[in-house]
C-alpha cells in the first residue's frame, strides 16, 4: 500500500513547543504550516513553495488564532514505512506530508520528520536547514 495523508481526521498524539498563531488561510489539525505573508499550509512546489515550520494543533479558518506545535507525533496516515523520512508534499497537497522526496528543481526537499509506524509520524518541521532539489 502506498503512503497516504488523508488531510483530515489526523490526530495529534503528542505535541511540544506550543505556540499560538493567527492563520492567513484555513487549515486542518495535523497540517504542516509555514509563513508567507501569514501562517499558511506548507507546500514544496517551486513558485508557491512555503517551507514547513509548525504543525497545526487544531482546525482553523482564515483569521483564527490556533494552537500549533514545533514538534508533534501525528497519526491518521496509512501505508507509511517506519523509520523513513517525510517531506512537505508537492502539487496541490497544501499542508500534507509525503514519503516521496521532491525532485523537481527548486522544490523544497527538507526532511521534516520520520514515520514512527505505518500510521504515525514524528514531525519537527523547521529543525533542519531549508533545502531545495537541485
Amino acid at each position: 500500500m502506498a503512503f497516504s495523508d488523508p488531510g483530515k481526521g489526523r490526530i495529534i498524539e503528542q505535541g511540544e513547543g506550543v505556540v499560538k498563531v493567527t492563520l492567513a488561510e484555513a487549515c486542518q489539525a495535523g497540517d504542516v504550516l509555514g509563513y508567507s505573508s501569514g501562517w499558511k499550509r506548507a507546500l514544496a512546489t517551486t513558485g508557491t513553495a512555503i517551507q514547513g515550520r509548525l504543525i497545526a494543533g487544531e482546525d482553523g479558518a482564515n483569521g483564527d488564532a490556533i494552537t500549533a506545535y514545533r514538534r508533534a507525533v501525528v497519526s491518521g496516515y496509512s501505508g507509511g514505512t517506519p523509520g523513513s523520512p517525510v517531506y512537505v508534499a508537492e502539487g496541490t497537497d497544501y499542508g500534507k506530508i509525503t514519503g516521496t522526496k521532491p525532485t523537481t528543481s527548486g522544490d523544497c526537499d527538507t526532511i521534516i520528520g520520520y514515520m514512527a509506524s505505518a500510521t504515525a509520524a514524528a514531525l519537527e518541521p523547521g529543525s533542519r536547514s531549508d533545502s531545495t532539489a537541485p
